[in-house]
């Protein structure tokens, strides 16, 4: 079974390739502790709506309305959390 530090930096790559790809930010630098809401311009609230597509698209899951929070897209690393504990296995 893979370590859980290998999983979660392949998370952390597949989040962050998806945010670069959905925003349009090239190769910009990002790392965990990358701001992203209110500091990242293409991250407006329809490139939110998209972001999460992308997500679900990617990782096959569905994330709730309710459970979209602006803390969530705080930082890189906030957003990798939130994605982790979503597709948790024993969640």
């Amino acid at each position: 079974m893979p370590h859980s530090e290998t999983i979660n930096e392949a998370l952390e790559t597949s989040v962050r390739q998806i945010l670069r790809a959905t925003l349009g930010l090239g190769q910009r630098p990002l790392t965990a502790a990358t701001p992203l809401l209110g500091s990242l311009p293409e991250l407006d609230s329809m490139a939110v709506i998209n972001v999460i597509t992308a997500l679900e698209d990617h990782f096959g899951i569905t994330v709730a309305d309710d459970d979209i929070h602006a803390r969530h897209f705080a930082t890189v690393g906030s957003l990798v959390d939130f994605i982790h504990a979503i597709t948790r296995p024993d969640r």
